[in-house]
């Protein structure tokens, strides 16, 4: 595999809780790459049709897409076609100071987010032990995305929620940020296993929780658990037992017409060729839900229509998802694991159709000019 494949779920596997292998082995059926024989890892200035990403979110500045993912880094493009790599936003030398005496002495971010917010730009991070709920999400700003600018320079602000072993049946990671456009409010969900979801509203300035004591209080608005108990389901096959085994993460809000929409992930991702990583979703007239299926059934008691998952031909599964509009097209941009690149983790733009009753429907690829 590709070094900047292993460093990805390597962070991935650190900041997701449940989604990695108890063991250094990988699964048989994905043969290694030798060392001698793998390229060397993207440098900034560098470019490529097929992007190496875990956890994409986007953004675009002027003519310019940007793409955030787990690890720190970041890519651009003109076109979504060709894309070039970018310095990283936090590496070892300038990792939040926030983040060591709290137990996250570690570069980079997990499952980033960004959102333009107040006139400069909002970048939220998860920090996270892997299998426990033992995780943070921070923020950072900037007024630009364009390292060229005299104005690029990322700020950061510190934690905005944290959650605990013993304390918190919630796991802090995976941030996403919405606006409600009736009210103007800002709201953080995030989560991964444990009760699932969580949803909880921000100030204004979306650096911190708008009542304090939403650190400490459950806000569930998905979970895979048809009937939750304060037991958190049993984790399955060889993953963390700590984690449990309520597979849902990587929460996203999207506003289309009078509903918003809750994208979510199901099952696991960074197993290679055992990924079964999957993109669900539910909606609700309010921003703060209930969230329902097609099949109007709540997302906090089981919901969610699957909306994209792998097919075993192209990928292997595929998740972690966020969706956009530009230039009146809604995209949904997520990454997948590829079958014919030793399970090699690859960004995936679609564009979004709506059908007669206002539900999504995964419609045209992004497709690249040339193939590596």
């Amino acid at each position: 595999m590709k070094k900047i494949f292993h460093l990805a779920i390597a962070l991935c596997l650190f900041a997701c809780a449940t989604n990695a292998q108890q063991t250094a082995t990988p699964p048989a059926v994905t043969p290694t790459i030798p060392l001698a024989n793998r390229p060397r890892r993207p440098m900034p200035g560098d470019t490529s049709t097929r992007p190496a990403v875990h956890d994409p979110v986007m953004a675009k500045e002027g003519d310019t897409y940007y793409v955030f993912y787990t690890g720190s880094g970041v890519w651009s493009s003109k076109d979504l076609l060709i894309w070039k790599v970018e310095k990283p936003v936090f590496d070892r030398t300038n990792t939040p100071e926030w983040l060591k005496p709290a137990g996250f002495d570690r570069p980079g971010y997990w499952a980033p987010d960004i959102i333009y917010l107040n006139g400069q730009w909002n970048l939220y991070y998860a920090n996270s032990l892997f299998g426990k709920n033992t995780s943070a999400i921070g923020v950072a700003t900037n007024k630009t995305l364009d390292p060229a600018s005299p104005d690029y320079k990322w700020v950061d602000h510190g934690k905005v929620v944290q959650s605990y072993p013993g304390k918190s049946n919630w796991n802090a990671i995976d941030p996403n940020v919405a606006i409600d456009k009736k009210t103007g409010d800002v709201w953080l969900t995030y989560g991964s296993f444990w009760h699932g979801i969580q949803l909880v509203k921000l100030k204004k300035d979306g650096f911190r929780l708008a009542n304090p004591a939403d650190s400490m209080i459950e806000h569930t608005v998905a979970s895979r658990v048809e009937n939750r108990s304060a037991d958190n389901p049993p984790a399955i096959d060889d993953n963390p037992v700590s984690a449990g085994g309520n597979a849902i993460e990587a929460p996203f809000i999207f506003n289309k017409g009078k509903y918003y929409y809750l994208f979510v992930s199901y099952d696991y991702c960074c197993k290679a060729a055992r990924s079964n990583y999957k993109i669900a979703v539910g909606r609700s007239e309010n921003i703060t839900g209930p969230y329902v299926d097609k099949a109007g059934k709540e997302m906090t008691k089981g919901g969610g229509t699957i909306l994209r998952q792998g097919d075993g031909k192209e990928f292997y599964g595929v998740g972690h998802n966020s969706v956009y509009t530009y230039n009146n097209v809604d995209y949904m941009v997520y990454h997948g694991y590829s079958v014919t690149e030793n399970a090699a983790n690859r960004l995936i733009i679609e564009k979004l159709t709506w059908d007669k009753t206002g539900w999504p429907v995964v419609g045209e690829r992004v497709v690249p000019k040339v193939r590596p």
